[in-house]
């Protein structure tokens, strides 16, 4: 698809549209100010999108696993769409500290989302309370209850609200890729893509191109697989 197109199609998704405060690392992704409003340069915001794309394609074709992070309320639903549409793991209700950090304690929480207490207790009011507390579990975990290792990649939306997702990835040393609006700080994520963090339709934008390229880096490690499965069988 032709540039011009694609940036037309970020035009309508409102993409360039920043916040009313610029964080001054941003001020070379900035194209002007309107009405008060800074305005996202869109040709660096997709140089920077293909980037991204690139870089999930190659991630997922070696078999490395994603984690999208964004917990606002508008984005929650767009959040688990993605993630469950391209076989990513999510969170998008709340970052529970130590989510990465101190994953071995987290992965018990997780572990109590599969057990079956009910059976185990021989009273209803029990069985009640383990039925709240694995449903509480769930509404925060739900997205990460496959998740038996720490995430290769984190995708984080709205750096200054997942600001503690931001500091586990950099003291675990993982790799984030986050959309950055233009009150955020570059120097605080390893990739990032200049676009509107708040509007739905932005945000949905920006990660639908993102799951295609981690989609197509999935299906291209099954071939690589089938076909390594097959050398050996004819080798043998």
């Amino acid at each position: 698809m032709p540039v011009q197109q694609i940036v037309q199609q970020m035009v309508s998704a409102g993409v360039h549209f920043g916040h009313h405060k610029r964080h001054p690392k941003m001020i070379p992704y900035i194209y002007t100010e309107k009405d008060n409003l800074q305005i996202i340069d869109l040709l660096q915001t997709y140089w920077y999108l293909q980037q991204a794309c690139l870089f999930l394609f190659e991630a997922c074709r070696r078999g490395q696993r994603v984690l999208f992070v964004g917990t606002k309320k508008h984005i929650a639903k767009c959040i688990e769409k993605t993630a469950k549409d391209c076989n990513c793991w999510y969170i998008n209700k709340r970052w529970l500290g130590g989510l990465l950090t101190n994953w071995t304690t987290l992965e018990k929480s997780i572990a109590e989302i599969q057990k079956n207490d009910s059976s185990l207790s021989n009273s209803k009011k029990e069985a009640a309370r383990l039925e709240r507390k694995k449903k509480r579990l769930l509404k925060y975990l739900g997205g990460v209850q496959t998740m038996s290792k720490l995430p290769d990649i984190v995708i984080i939306i709205d750096q200054q609200k997942e600001m503690n997702a931001v500091r586990e990835c950099q003291k675990l040393q993982i790799p984030s890729l986050t959309i950055l609006d233009t009150n955020c700080d570059p120097t605080l994520t390893d990739l990032f893509i200049p676009g509107n963090d708040d509007s739905v339709t932005s945000v949905q934008f920006l990660l639908n191109k993102l799951s295609t390229a981690i989609k197509e880096g999935q299906e291209a490690s099954k071939k690589l697989k089938k076909k390594k499965k097959k050398s050996k069988f004819l080798e043998s």
